[in-house]
């Protein structure tokens, strides 16, 4: 009888003091999340790239403008370009800005041969244009996505241009004209590693006009509007600039 006495009498106090020791203990939380990295696109680079492009050249002389166009001659160009950029970034929060310095060399070259072959030119010669090589200065700005890039661009642009005239009675006349102008576009970039980034991009460049006051064939005085439009893809190595952690 006294067994099962005690026995009540000890499970009636572990009743009381349960709650009171169920108190004093830690309460259970889930455990943080683990941070979610992202990449950090700020920092300096270089980079190499290559592809192609299309230029579009108006010539206007004394003869003025073909039918209702703004030119007497127009004439395209097509080839390869390749060069080199070296630039930096600065990311805050999904934001990123920077400058770009590049150079580049060109193949785009093309003259109205055809329309000459033809007989539609107004004119008894043929012109050729060629973008031989150009450098540029850009802003860049645009929104980061972890890895990916989308961005536009924008700034100045000089170009180094040839002009060949050849008059089939009077010989050649070819001279150099260096522009300054303008260049915008945009693009896509990639970060591939934490150092190595991969870019689509588009660009278009307008150099302006220039003008042949003398040829030296007997022609008479002339201008030539030039814009380019350039598709490339590259390759970049950033310096630095480790994935930061993103709670």
């Amino acid at each position: 009888m006294k067994r099962i006495l005690f026995t009540a009498v000890s499970l009636g106090v572990l009743g009381l003091v349960s709650p009171a020791l169920a108190a004093d203990l830690p309460a259970y939380t889930k455990a943080p999340a683990l941070a979610s990295p992202t990449y950090d696109w700020s920092g300096f680079y270089v980079g190499v790239y290559g592809g192609g492009g299309y230029g579009n050249h108006n010539l206007n002389n004394a003869l003025g403008p073909a039918g209702f166009a703004d030119y007497t001659i127009n004439y395209s160009s097509t080839g390869g370009v390749a060069g080199g950029e070296a630039g930096y970034n600065v990311q805050s929060g999904n934001m990123v800005g920077g400058i770009e310095v590049g150079g580049f060399w060109s193949g785009i070259k093309g003259s109205d041969i055809s329309q000459f072959n033809a007989g539609t030119l107004p004119i008894a010669s043929i012109d050729a244009t060629s973008l031989r090589s150009g450098v540029t200065v850009l802003a860049r700005g645009g929104i980061a996505v972890d890895r990916l890039l989308l961005f536009f661009t924008g700034g100045w642009a000089y170009g180094n241009l040839q002009h060949t005239n050849t008059d089939p009675v009077f010989g050649v006349d070819q001279f150099s004209a260096n522009r300054s102008g303008l260049a915008a576009g945009g693009g896509i970039a990639y970060a591939i590693t934490n150092n190595l980034i991969g870019k689509f991009e588009y660009r278009y460049y307008d150099f302006g006009r220039y003008e042949r006051l003398a040829p030296t064939n007997g022609q008479i005085p002339y201008t030539v509007d030039n814009t380019y439009s350039v598709v490339t893809i590259g390759l970049d190595y950033k310096f630095g600039g480790p994935v930061v952690a993103k709670y």
